[in-house]
């Protein structure tokens, strides 16, 4: 496992920082799920106090994205297909609601900041899982926070950081393969921006579930590849 740079924070909870660079570190590879991960040694390069990396630590326990691994230590929650196809479910409710609430609600300004990141985010050159999460994620998330419901966006975000651990991505799709399952969402937002609030949340809903018949693809190839690895 790679190590990690000393954290300075001036106006933001250390807790809250170190919770942010383990999430990073999670999508950009640098924690594999084979890695151990022990609080002593992430204070002493983050050159901190051991009390907020430990609560960083129970924080993403809590969330769903690590688990003990005896010793102190924690590790990175694997996902099976049926952890996967409950997030996803959770996730057509909240997102599905969300596309429903901002049709019905009509406000151009919302639906224009939405557009303007999908546009920012789709233009960008997507090459690695961690860069397709962070594009993914950005889309998502804005369109929840257009609703201006705090209680949904908190929702979203435990929900994206459960399926955090879907590393797979990276050893299964292209750079291009993932750019492309991003040109999508301006489709999506025409749904919603048409005001009508079962076709946005059905549009939400089905775009999702895309989502997931990809997950799940690149789940099985991984482990197709770890077996013929193993019997190689």
């Amino acid at each position: 496992m790679a190590e990690f740079k000393p954290i300075i924070v001036y106006n933001q909870r250390l807790a809250d920082e170190v919770h942010r660079q383990i999430l990073l570190a999670i999508t950009g590879g640098i924690i594999a799920p084979s890695d151990r991960i022990v609080q002593e040694k992430l204070a002493a390069e983050f050159q901190i106090s051991r009390t907020p990396v430990r609560e960083a630590l129970l924080r993403l326990e809590q969330e769903g994205v690590l688990v003990t691994a005896g010793r102190g230590g924690f590790a990175l929650r694997l996902i099976s297909d049926e952890d996967a196809r409950e997030i996803y479910s959770a996730r057509q409710s909240i997102e599905g609601y969300s596309a429903r609430l901002l049709a019905e609600a009509k406000d151009e300004a919302a639906f224009e900041r939405i557009a303007e990141v999908i546009r920012v985010e789709e233009a960008r050159q997507v090459t690695t899982a961690a860069e397709y999460y962070e594009a993914n994620k950005a889309i998502h998330r804005t369109f929840v926070l257009q609703t201006g419901n705090r209680y949904l966006l908190e929702m979203f975000d435990l929900m994206w950081n459960r399926s955090i651990s879907f590393h797979v991505f990276a050893s299964t799709m292209s750079g291009s393969a993932l750019a492309e399952s991003l040109r999508a969402h301006l489709d999506l937002l025409d749904a919603v921006h048409s005001g009508n609030g079962d076709v946005a949340a059905r549009a939400m809903r089905e775009h999702i579930a895309q989502g997931l018949d990809l997950q799940l693809n690149a789940m099985s190839a991984t482990e197709r590849n770890g077996k013929t690895q193993r019997q190689g």
